[in-house]
């Protein structure tokens, strides 16, 4: 592998704009030396394999660009650990979550038309939202107490997760939610959409980061201002400009023998082969979700990433403009919303359109690595993308492991490219 050259640069992330609440501050300034050298690489595929050995993961792959150039590539392990089928650069994984920057990307370019603003109630294009209430609790006799929202939830609010929605669990408010059933695969979007809009919300809009179903709602919002389906809207004008075209919903038959096996860690190196999730892929479903759902190869999910760092254009083909790509990667929550779920697990983030957005270096050893002004997201299955402008680099993550990175793959993976906090090497 040959050395980049060094690249040195300091940074004042940029602030919370075209923001309703009051505007976080962030001064802090972040210098990084970054360079991917041999030395670099070794570290690299020193930590993956160990956890391949290990028997914590069955396979792994990583791809990285710095300065539009491929600096690493590597895969370690099983794509399918029964047939003997090997991680590589062809490989097909569930994304999951890594699905939502690709929805909000498609979202944006209805933004760049002029076919909504950010602050639009989400009823203006979508009545089924016109009434929706806020849960409350109980009365003595066990009904619902239910509230009219304190204001309109927006688009912005879908876009960086304050929108109110809940989760199905066993509370009473998650009871109501597991019923609506409205994430089935066998809803519409439009059903989907109808079936949330009866649902209560878990708090009024902008009061909390609560991950779960906004970037669904956003791919119906799509669908609905588009008058496109939106499977085809997010495959014309974003999916096939970047020649993403293994990038989908639904793997033909002569593509499965890429795509990996999942696997659900029962323990310290004791791996089980997933049989739930493997067939959702094989069948054209009604409902095509924003939030998770897509598959994609390494190379093909890279190219995404360096559209972003390049500031929407890549290889001379534009999804967005510049401005846009920044107003995604700012932070959009105001300090006010302090219920923030599980986001500071992430680090010293914010969260923009889809993406987090580190703000602050890591405080300790301990935090997730990282360079102030990245953006990034990850699956369910353990994947991970991010997007590093301050050192041009982008870097990609692929494994298929249940539950969500146990093992700490990310912190190590993390701090084999940049070095652990607080040393130089």
């Amino acid at each position: 592998m040959k050395a980049t050259f060094l690249t040195v640069v300091s940074v004042s992330f940029f602030l919370c704009y075209s923001c309703k609440e009051t505007k976080p501050e962030n001064k802090t300034e972040n210098t990084v030396n970054l360079v991917i050298t041999d030395s670099v690489t070794a570290r690299i595929d020193t930590t993956l394999k160990s956890f391949v050995d290990s028997g914590n993961i069955v396979g792994v792959s990583a791809l990285i660009f710095e300065k539009d150039k491929e600096v690493y590539f590597n895969a370690f392990g099983f794509a399918d650990r029964e047939a003997k089928k090997p991680m590589d650069r062809n490989t097909i994984v569930q994304v999951y979550s890594m699905t939502k920057p690709i929805t909000g990307t498609a979202l944006m370019t209805l933004y760049e038309e002029g076919k909504f603003d950010l602050d639009d109630p989400v009823a203006k294009y979508a009545p089924e939202f016109a009434d929706i209430k806020v849960y409350a609790g109980e009365d003595a006799s066990g009904k619902p107490i239910l509230e009219n929202p304190n204001r309109p939830m927006t688009i912005r609010d879908l876009t960086r997760h304050t929108a109110g929605f809940g989760a199905a669990n066993e509370s009473p408010l998650g009871k109501m939610i597991a019923k609506a059933d409205a994430l089935n695969r066998e809803n519409t979007l439009v059903q989907m959409a109808e079936k949330m809009g009866k649902t209560p919300l878990l708090f009024h809009p902008g009061e909390q980061w609560q991950y779960g179903p906004c970037v669904d709602v956003q791919a119906f919002m799509v669908e609905r201002i588009s008058g496109v389906p939106y499977k085809e809207y997010v495959r014309e004008h974003v999916l096939d400009k970047l020649g993403m075209q293994q990038t989908r919903y639904f793997i033909p038959e002569n593509d499965r023998d890429h795509f990996a096996a999942l696997y659900r860690r029962k323990g310290e190196g004791n791996l089980e082969r997933d049989t739930i999730t493997y067939g959702n892929y094989l069948k054209k479903w009604p409902m095509t979700r924003g939030g998770s759902g897509l598959t994609s190869t390494i190379d093909n999910y890279m190219r995404f990433a360096r559209m972003l760092v390049k500031k929407g254009t890549l290889d001379s083909v534009t999804i967005l403009k510049p401005e846009t790509i920044k107003l995604m990667a700012t932070n959009q929550l105001a300090d006010s919303i302090t219920e923030r779920h599980f986001l500071p697990s992430k680090g010293q983030v914010g969260f923009g359109i889809d993406f987090a957005v580190r703000m602050a270096p890591p405080a300790n050893a301990e935090e997730n690595n990282g360079v102030v002004g990245e953006f990034f997201w990850d699956g369910l299955a353990s994947t991970l993308f991010w997007v590093d402008p301050v050192n041009e680099l982008t870097a990609v993550l692929f494994v298929q492991l249940l539950p969500y990175d146990q093992v700490g793959l990310h912190k190590k993976f993390r701090d084999a490219v940049y070095g652990s906090v607080n040393q130089n090497d």
